[in-house]
């Protein structure tokens, strides 16, 4: 029998060893030889104990392989051809990856673009969600940079390649992701790393008490009884279920509660967060452009109704997200919409159509000669506000100006509010969003800390470097360009409901709900979870020392200490079902209410 296997083999049905119960992805999970074998008695304790690692050992080989899946996946985002254009004026069709710096490629309305580059020619909308995060699509002109994989709008774009392929944003969020999955140190749960030397311990006392009595004469008899015995109340089995049944428990409650955590190990890593790195879209705010003021001009002899009226119906024939926003908004209000003809869209600049034998056109302010007066002031009103100004216009002349943002989630200030408490420090936003966005829904939760504007690597860099300085960051997003940050930081939760198959993979745990409240609960519950294994640990330590001493001084009867080692074992696993219980679960906003 190997070392400690005789002690394992007691404590039938325990639920970690020393490779642990939850193992981390990659890990090797494969039945061994020596003290850790499954034959010849060694150190698993029972069939029960067989399942278990055979369950959580398959649980993590999927998980592992899928997280794998979504990273190569997200190669497919930049598409396999490319137009380029020829010098004379012709066009041919290529493999992307053969593009090099200097090329001059066609993206046709709808495409992807095959390369990171910039426009050269013409003007559209490129929907660039994947590399920066945020749901609107952002004009392009002449100028302006472009990212591989990111879509098209409706206009054609001649763009000049800046980049090899093999160095796109894309193909350094696949490179970041790889990179911060294999180096991420690889974590026990506490009582493992002291486990198996406690093992090998016990077997040299157990030896020890048996042969020194031997040795000055005691009987064969009582010198192995008093072994026996001190092997069963020396065993560590108290010990052992003094760390997974809290930690379990602590799973399964939050699990009720819409927080899925991956392993046990992530319950403890969530004990050591000292600072919070939140993304913006989707993660603070629901990810969808909402219709948030509309504003009829004086002089229009227009309501408000009447204004988003005029405008959802012209913008009804678009796909863009901002007219489907102004649109849901129509329709929530159940305005009935007139029909509209002659639609036509300017990339950049809105869309235009004949609603009622009018002329309606939606667009940016920035399309129009001037805006002075009362348009004025309502559009910096609302840009103010961190609102995208969409202006009406009716037989060319204003008629009102629509209001739309991402909107904030209602938790979203009571969220910040509860993670500063729990770490003495304020979160931290990271965004790919503007800087004026950035700090005005900053301002609404009470974030003053904002890095605005940052592409995938960016965020990265910021977690690596408060690792740096010895912080444990927890960082929560959703989006492709959260991922690499997720996989860099000392534990990573994803929003589950519109998160990226990457980012759910990815992240430590998933709120599954979007409930950014649970985050705060499920930080406090591990907090919870540790100290009840520290008290656990307290109830092990004191009976294993009160009946060795017992045994070593005087002679301690073997039932009586096998009632001893048992009832530990009872006490310590009850105590850590204590987690189970709802009360358990503190909703810091019903905590601050009482």
């Amino acid at each position: 029998m190997g070392a400690g296997g005789g002690f394992h083999a007691y404590c039938f049905g325990q639920v970690t060893d020393g490779a642990g119960a939850f193992p981390e992805p990659g890990q090797d999970v494969q039945p061994r030889g020596g003290r850790e074998g499954l034959e010849g008695g060694g150190d698993i304790g029972g069939p029960d104990r067989v399942v278990i690692f055979a369950t959580s050992g398959a649980l993590e080989a999927v998980a592992t392989a899928r997280t794998g899946d979504s990273v190569r996946g997200l190669l497919d985002l930049a598409p396999t051809t490319a137009t380029r254009l020829l010098p004379g004026g012709g066009e041919e069709s290529i493999v992307a990856e053969t593009l090099k710096v200097g090329d001059a490629i066609l993206v046709r309305p709808g495409e992807r673009v095959g390369a990171d580059g910039r426009v050269l020619e013409g003007a559209s909308d490129v929907d660039q969600a994947t590399i920066i995060g945020e749901p609107l699509p952002v004009a392009k002109q002449a100028g302006d940079e472009v990212f591989a994989g990111t879509v098209n709008g409706t206009g054609a774009l001649r763009v000049r390649v800046e980049r090899d392929p093999s160095d796109s944003v894309i193909a350094r969020i696949v490179k970041m992701v790889e990179e911060a999955s294999e180096t991420k140190a690889p974590t026990q749960l506490f009582i493992e790393k002291i486990e198996q030397r406690y093992s090998i311990a016990m077997v040299i006392a157990t030896l020890a008490v048996f042969g020194i009595p031997l040795a000055f004469g005691d009987t064969l008899s009582s010198a192995l009884l008093r072994a026996m015995t001190f092997m069963i109340v020396a065993s560590p089995c108290a010990v052992v279920l003094s760390t997974m049944p809290p930690l379990l428990s602590a799973i399964a409650n939050a699990s009720r509660h819409g927080v899925l955590a991956k392993s046990a190990v992530v319950m403890e890593r969530l004990v050591q967060v000292d600072a919070v790195a939140l993304d913006k879209t989707g993660t603070l705010t629901e990810g969808m452009p909402r219709v948030t003021a509309v504003r009829s001009l004086p002089g229009s002899g227009l309501g408000e109704d009447e204004v988003l009226v005029l405008a959802a119906a012209a913008e009804h024939s678009s796909e863009h997200p901002l007219a489907r926003a102004v649109v849901d908004a129509a329709r929530e209000r159940r305005l009935p919409l007139p029909e509209a003809r002659d639609f036509t869209s300017t990339p950049g600049r809105g869309v235009s159509a004949t609603v009622t034998g009018q002329a309606i056109q939606v667009g940016s302010p920035a399309g129009l000669p001037s805006t002075t007066g009362p348009l004025s002031d309502a559009v910096a009103e609302l840009e103010e506000a961190g609102q995208t100004a969409a202006v009406v216009l009716r037989d060319g002349r204003p008629v009102g100006v629509i209001g739309i943002a991402d909107r904030l989630r209602p938790d979203a200030a009571a969220t910040v509010a509860a993670l500063t408490e729990l770490t003495s420090r304020t979160p931290v936003l990271l965004t790919g969003d503007n800087e004026r966005a950035a700090r005005h829904l900053a301002g609404q939760v009470g974030i003053t800390d904002i890095r605005a504007g940052l592409l995938p690597e960016d965020k990265v860099a910021a977690v690596r470097a408060w690792g740096a300085e010895g912080r444990n960051v927890l960082v929560v997003g959703d989006g492709v360009n959260d991922a690499p940050a997720l996989a860099a930081a000392h534990t990573g939760i994803a929003m589950g409901k519109a998160g990226s198959d990457l980012a759910l993979e990815t992240a430590d745990a998933v709120v599954v709900r979007d409930e950014l409240i649970t985050i705060p609960a499920i930080v406090e519950l591990s907090r919870r979870a540790r100290r009840l294994v520290i008290q656990n640990l307290v109830i092990a330590g004191t009976f294993i020392t009160v009946l060795v001493a017992w045994d070593l001084i005087a002679t301690l009867p073997l039932p009586l200490g096998v009632a001893g080692h048992e009832g530990s074992t009872v006490i310590v696993g009850l105590n850590g079902l204590r987690l189970l219980r709802e009360s358990a679960w503190i909703n810091p906003i019903r905590r601050g209410a009482a």
